[in-house]
């Protein structure tokens, strides 16, 4: 087979692999292994050390005790 006929499927296995990653979900999934009080000490931690807000600290305290019940 000539080179020429190769060239535009290389290139578009190329792309279309490249591509795959622009696709995918932002949301990650995965298991915390910290206990629930690790997570909430990290969490107010955070919270006093002012890398979250007050409405971020409430939200995220709600969740992790949501997730943990």
């Amino acid at each position: 087979m000539n080179l020429r006929a190769f060239l535009p499927i290389t290139v578009f296995i190329a792309v279309s692999c490249s591509l795959t990653s622009c696709f995918s979900s932002s949301k990650v999934n995965s298991k915390n292994e910290a206990s629930v009080g690790q997570q909430l000490t990290d969490l107010d931690r955070a919270h006093q050390q002012q890398i979250i807000t007050d409405k971020e600290y409430l939200k995220l305290k709600k969740a992790i005790i949501k997730n943990n019940d």
